[in-house]
């Protein structure tokens, strides 16, 4: 599973995890991590989660397939001119529709592909830590450090609550 050792506790409700969470911060664990059945906002508060960088992966490849779509659209009638009834061969109305087609596209694909970069998947190991009664009905805190601190954190999980406290 993992190289680092570490401790995980197994919440039943809420409040202990918030509670661990502050006192883990607290004594200067950074790199914790945990698990719920179901999104809460309460835990991205309280881990102040970055806002996801997948809409940033949107924009960008909308624009690049607008401009994609527009590009493909204009040298395709440079190269092949079709004179029709005297207006001229690049006529932008026309064009919106690929245009438009391109940035949805491209668009969608790129958004796939950043959340599969974003949420780092496929995971070919599972997660250390993990249990499937956190995909359940409980939470989990997953710290990682030393001996002396995995000790403490065990400590400050079962003093915050925790139905079980095991290594990882």
């Amino acid at each position: 599973m993992s190289d680092r050792p570490g401790v995980v506790g197994v919440f039943g409700d809420l409040d202990g995890v918030l509670r661990a969470i502050r006192d883990l911060q607290a004594k200067g664990y950074a790199g914790i991590q945990v698990y719920s059945p179901a999104p809460r906002p309460e835990l991205e508060e309280a881990l102040a989660k970055k806002v996801s960088p997948v809409r940033l992966f949107t924009l960008i490849g909308s624009l690049a397939g607008c401009a994609l779509g527009f590009a493909y659209a204009i040298s395709t009638s440079l190269d092949w001119p079709l004179i029709t009834g005297g207006k001229p061969i690049v006529s932008l109305p026309p064009f919106v529709i690929i245009g438009f087609e391109c940035t949805i596209l491209l668009g969608a694909l790129v958004t796939v592909a950043g959340m599969f970069l974003n949420a780092r998947l496929p995971k070919l190991r599972p997660a250390a830590g993990y249990d499937p009664r956190f995909s359940n009905d409980k939470f989990g805190i997953v710290a990682f450090g030393g001996p002396a601190q995995v000790a403490a954190a065990a400590a400050i999980l079962s003093a915050a609550g925790a139905e079980e406290v095991n290594d990882v």
